[in-house]
């Protein structure tokens, strides 16, 4: 016997009949829906409901929760079969699914009969006989017959043919009732079968979603075990090592301010040595000085950044700007009337042996946070966005964190090789920083550091952890439980290394959008909207996404 489901779909105005046999049944927007219903009245996309066939019965195995499903309207619920005429709806729309089941019965023969009609001759003959003076006769001859046989019928006969009817009669009515206290004791049984069905399948919806509770929960566990190393496979190479150098200049000429020549002594004029004393043959010239042949007064430093897309590097602004931090530098400077410069800033990403130039585009005057940019057009592999979550729930307390930098900058590098070989390259580049790093670079030595942790504490303005950094991490990204980061490292509580600061990255996000950054989103609808922007238009967005130095 062939079975299936006819639906009457109505979507508005439009209405329409579709017959399926399939086992399973799907019924959504999606394009991988068996049934596909396009209408902008819902903002979900995906499968709305899934009907399944068993025994010639179509039952509703899943459904979408959030569209407000109705049947015959009283709420859908899981395992509930569907009969002939029951109207399934989709919340205030005016989407509405009609289903029939398709069963195929044999072919009967049937008539259509009128009412019957007496043929001419029979009714001829009736009016004859009504006016034949016979027709008293007849019926007279009929009742003495009827008379004469109850006659010779005796009255036993006449009993025993009472008593058979009689008891006909009574079996006739005995079965009547015992087929209809039978047919009241199913129909109730029937009852309790079904309330017994409808507690089932409420349990049985309940346990359901315990159980999707249950892996959603398993899921992230899984997901916060592997938080780590799933970071660090996808985004990794996006994290870079940060190596710059600066000098004191002098504020007025922008020469460089150097430190006292040892060999500048002059003799102590008009004074000749008493004989006995100690001759003084010089006296030193203190302070910073932009004369002479002493050592320029430069330091290198070193941090951490990660690439958000379109060449923007995201980092602390005391990671570019160290001298802001350095109480010894500010006191040289005051004292010598002098200012720092940058002679050279360069980023190093995993797996790139060359340094990349680094540009400052904007530097947070109230948060710890600077933007810098580097040239894409010279990387030699690709370089991933690591997305931002400014929005999510992942920064809460307790919830799991991961933190990817470069802690204790090359020295930290150099753990991780064999002891030989880590000693003979701090013979051949101990004294030079820069050196040591290239050399780091080319031997793709130069890995980011990658630590989990948990949210301990948290503000509008920062969120405290305990994922285990130091100095060089400063600037690294701190992904949540999503995998996107949340927040910005900035610092070190010195008197517990296990608390750590952050910076939320919504603050970064306002600060690379004044520096011409685009979201992946934004990008994403500017390319849909391309070619349909006048020229004008186009010119006056260039200028406005000029930066703001």
């Amino acid at each position: 016997m062939a079975s299936g489901i006819i639906i009457h779909i109505s979507v508005g105005a439009e209405k329409r009949t579709e017959f399926f046999s399939e086992e399973r049944l799907s019924i959504g927007s999606d394009e991988t829906c068996d049934l596909q219903i396009h209408t902008k009245q819902l903002d979900t996309s995906g499968v709305w409901l899934r009907l399944e066939n068993a025994e010639g019965v179509y039952r509703v195995i899943d459904f979408d929760s959030t569209l407000g499903l109705t049947v015959n309207d009283k709420p859908i619920r899981r395992f509930i079969a569907l009969s002939d005429g029951d109207l399934v709806k989709i919340g205030e729309t005016d989407i509405t699914f009609g289903f029939f089941s398709l069963v195929e019965k044999p072919s009967l023969i049937t008539t259509k009969r009128t009412d019957p009609q007496i043929a001419p001759f029979i009714a001829d003959a009736a009016l004859d006989a009504a006016a034949s003076p016979e027709r008293d006769d007849a019926k007279a001859f009929l009742r003495e017959f009827s008379r004469e046989l109850m006659r010779e019928i005796s009255w036993t006969t006449k009993a025993v043919v009472l008593i058979l009817s009689v008891g006909f009669l009574t079996g006739i009515l005995y079965l009547g009732y015992a087929v209809a206290s039978e047919l009241r004791a199913n129909r109730e049984q029937s009852e309790k079968q079904q309330q017994l069905i409808a507690q089932l399948e409420k349990q049985l919806g309940q346990t359901s979603d315990q159980l999707g509770t249950l892996e959603q929960t398993n899921k992230d566990l899984i997901r916060t075990q592997s938080l780590a190393q799933n970071v660090k496979v996808e985004y990794g190479n996006s994290v870079c090592l940060i190596v710059g150098v600066y000098q004191l200049v002098d504020r007025s000429t922008g020469r460089v301010l150097r430190y006292p020549d040892p060999q500048s002594f002059q003799p102590l004029p008009y004074e000749a040595p008493s004989e006995g004393d100690t001759p003084m043959s010089a006296a030193p010239v203190s302070g910073l000085t932009t004369l002479g042949n002493g050592s320029p007064v430069e330091y290198d430093f070193i941090g951490t950044g990660f690439h958000v897309g379109g060449g923007f590097i995201v980092t602390n602004r005391h990671v570019l700007q160290p001298w802001t931090e350095d109480d010894v530098v500010k006191s040289m400077m005051t004292s010598s009337n002098g200012r720092a410069r940058v002679r050279k800033l360069l980023v190093y990403f995993p797996n790139n042996p060359e340094p990349f130039p680094l540009t400052v585009r904007q530097t947070s005057s109230r948060e710890d946070l600077a933007v810098g940019m580097i040239d894409m057009s010279k990387l030699t592999t690709p370089l991933a966005a690591i997305p931002l979550d400014p929005d999510s729930d992942a920064a809460t307390v307790g919830k799991t964190v991961v933190t990817m930098g470069y802690p204790n900058g090359p020295d930290r590098l150099l753990a991780m090789v064999d002891d030989e070989e880590a000693k003979s390259i701090n013979r051949r580049f101990g004294n030079s920083r820069e050196n040591l790093v290239n050399f780091l670079a080319q031997t793709q030595k130069i890995q980011p550091l990658t630590t989990q942790g948990a949210i301990t504490d948290l503000d509008a303005r920062r969120i405290v952890h305990d994922a285990r950094t130091a100095e060089g991490g400063s600037g690294a990204p701190l992904f949540g439980q999503s995998g996107k980061v949340i927040a910005v490292n900035f610092g070190v509580f010195t008197q517990n290394t296990a608390v750590n600061m952050a910076v939320p990255i919504k603050y970064a996000i306002e600060l690379l959008k004044m520096s011409g950054w685009r979201s992946p989103e934004e990008t994403q609808l500017e390319q849909q909207q391309g070619g349909q922007v006048a020229a004008g238009n186009s010119n006056t967005a260039a200028t406005l996404a000029q930066p703001n130095n």
